[in-house]
């Protein structure tokens, strides 16, 4: 029952997020025109896009890997890059929505985040080195957002004044904070401890893509180099029923 509700409310809040980035992007076009502009790439709106395209690489990872057919894969990347929250948000919906009533009360975060090579322990064996590559792909990509910070923050200043609040910053920090919800879901579903959750929640919201790269290495570095990449996605109690049948 309580894993019924936890999809169905999921469900909403996807949709939700979807329809109001959509409304937000017709709304801001409507009233300042297409973003497509150089007067609008101010330093901080800069450091803003650099800050949302590191969180939507782990997005784009994961339906790379959760995508069995490459075009598909391809193509919800493009839109990722091209529409942001409104591609995650729909793309959550979507696998929320596809969910089996048996997978909805198991453990529908866990059935939503594997693909189902994995969750049939069909995926093929060999070499995992992806794990020790992603620890450096994030490491840096953490690197080089907490360098956009502070470059930004010695040239601009702070980056709390009105001036900068414009349309198109509004609807960068809606969107920005749209896939921020979505990395919440899942640092909520991985932490055992609410408190931690919620501390690391604080953090994403507080620092961005800079707290996704950090949670990112922190789980990285709770796997074997051996280890499947998937089995970040997880909990541990599940990781260890995966290693086990590996």
């Amino acid at each position: 029952m309580a894993s019924s509700l936890l999809v169905n409310g999921l469900k909403a809040l996807f949709l939700v997020l979807w329809c109001l980035m959509v409304t937000t992007l017709i709304y801001t076009i409507s009233i300042d025109g297409l973003p497509f502009r150089w007067e609008i790439l101010t330093p901080w709106m800069a450091a803003t896009l650099v800050d949302f395209y590191i969180n939507v690489v782990p997005f784009a990872v994961w339906v790379s890997y959760k995508e069995s057919s490459l075009i598909a894969a391809t193509l919800w990347v493009i839109l990722l890059v091209c529409l942001g929250s409104i591609t995650t948000s729909g793309y959550l919906f979507i696998q929320f929505f596809n969910l089996s009533p048996q997978e909805s009360l198991e453990d529908p975060i866990y059935h939503v985040l594997l693909n189902q090579a994995s969750k049939d322990g069909t995926k093929p064996k060999g070499k995992h080195s992806s794990v020790a590559i992603a620890r450096i792909l994030f490491s840096v990509l953490g690197c080089l957002m907490l360098g956009t910070l502070i470059y930004t923050l010695l040239t601009d200043g702070s980056p709390f004044r009105k001036e900068l609040l414009t349309p198109w910053m509004t609807a960068t920090l809606i969107d920005f904070y749209i896939n921020v919800v979505a990395l919440s879901v899942w640092v909520a579903y991985k932490e055992s401890n609410w408190t931690t959750a919620f501390f690391w929640i604080v953090l994403l919201i507080s620092f961005g893509s800079i707290s996704t790269c950090a949670y990112i290495v922190k789980e990285l570095f709770k796997l074997a180099w051996q280890d499947p990449l998937y089995l970040i996605l997880i909990r541990k109690g599940n990781r260890q029923v995966h290693k086990a049948t590996l």
